[in-house]
């Protein structure tokens, strides 16, 4: 499953250009860096996909993708930006990182206590702002290739640290667009519905145009709303 995507990221298809969701470009000179890990891993069963899983190349999504997850956080509620929002591990890049990869991985294992020598990084896909906080942000591909425990470490950053199925991210079901209204401004991402919390914003928009991108997305109905959850 990691060359797979591997070689799909690197293919030239469209990953950050989904043409539904505005990805947002800032002022490079006048806006912080940041980095997020995007991390794939098999499910904690081992069932379906992965290594020595199913061949992408010859199934269908949901063959394909079957037993492959996601590593999320949700932001303490306590904090100025995004508070209570599921993230992607990571954050602003230090002078002491090499490049955005050991950024990622270096916030990652601080929010997680994931162990870093077990991800493999496949690529960096492109930057894009998040404005309300002036980053220029940077996804950063990987596989989790040797697991690790997962736990809140910081309550004062992080209220869950979680695990989800591609499976079930990709559901049509679990679809929808969120609408946020804030002082005369109407704005609309998308959603993903978990058991638990709903992904959406900044996160959910690059969820779906990693999905988009790589080929995955399963048709779902746009028209289904929900109000931002806040």
């Amino acid at each position: 499953m990691a060359a797979w995507v591997r070689a799909t990221a690197a293919s030239g298809t469209g990953l950050l250009r989904r043409d539904g969701w505005q990805l947002a470009a800032l002022d490079p000179l006048t806006s912080r860096r940041a980095a997020v890990l995007i991390l794939f891993g098999d499910a904690p069963s081992g069932a379906g996909a992965g290594r020595g899983g199913a061949d992408p190349s010859r199934s269908g999504p949901a063959d394909a993708l079957h037993g492959l997850d996601l590593l999320f956080v949700m932001r303490s509620a306590g904090l100025s930006n995004h508070p209570g929002q599921v993230a992607f591990p990571g954050g602003a890049t230090d002078a002491g990182d090499v490049d955005e990869g050991a950024a990622a991985l270096r916030e990652a294992q601080e929010e997680t206590g994931l162990d870093p020598s077990g991800v493999e990084i496949l690529g960096l896909l492109p930057e894009v702002g998040l404005p309300i906080s002036n980053f220029m942000v940077t996804p950063v591909l990987g596989w989790w290739a040797r697991q690790s425990p997962v736990r809140v470490m910081d309550r004062g950053e992080s209220e869950h640290v979680f695990r989800c199925s591609v499976d079930a991210l990709l559901d049509a079901a679990n679809r929808r667009t969120a609408v946020l209204h804030r002082e005369g401004f109407v704005s609309r991402t998308p959603a993903f519905l978990t058991p638990h919390v709903v992904i959406w914003g900044f996160t959910a928009m690059l969820l779906d145009a990693v999905f988009e991108g790589l080929g995955w997305t399963l048709p779902w109905d746009e028209s289904m709303e929900i109000p931002a959850p806040l």
